[in-house]
């Protein structure tokens, strides 16, 4: 199941060119999986309760069309499933308001245990939270 995420594109994501930077994509894609966990009873609290956390391990970028002042956009999170027992795949897609990719992503996440501060095998209830 998908996640949708909107958000109007402010002053403060552009560079001088006058579209969103290149580094303002990473924060607005980590934007909506904050927002895809916090939904799911994963959010901020739970992660210090439970000492455990995803984490991004690796990502891949392609941008397609530049986002333009007060455009909003749609972030689209999708659950790709297992790359292996640690590692799980999130594709992000951001839409321009008339419909065209602008940017299109894979996260390559794990699970951390922050105590011990090293991948554990995700939590059921983690992996639900992100389907």
């Amino acid at each position: 199941m998908a996640h949708e995420y909107k958000v109007l594109i402010k002053e403060f994501h552009l560079d001088f060119l006058g579209h969103v930077n290149n580094a303002r994509y990473f924060d607005l894609f980590e934007e909506a999986r904050w927002d895809l966990i916090q939904h799911n009873d994963w959010g901020v609290e739970r992660i210090k309760k439970e000492k455990k956390s995803p984490v991004v391990l690796d990502a891949e970028i392609i941008f397609k069309k530049e986002i333009l002042l007060r455009e909003e956009i749609n972030i689209v999170t999708t659950w790709l499933g297992m790359k292996n027992r640690l590692v799980f795949e999130l594709e992000q897609i951001m839409y321009k308001p008339n419909g065209d990719l602008a940017c299109k992503s894979i996260f390559r996440v794990g699970f951390m245990d922050l105590n011990e501060r090293k991948l554990i095998v995700p939590a059921d209830d983690f992996l639900a939270a992100v389907q």
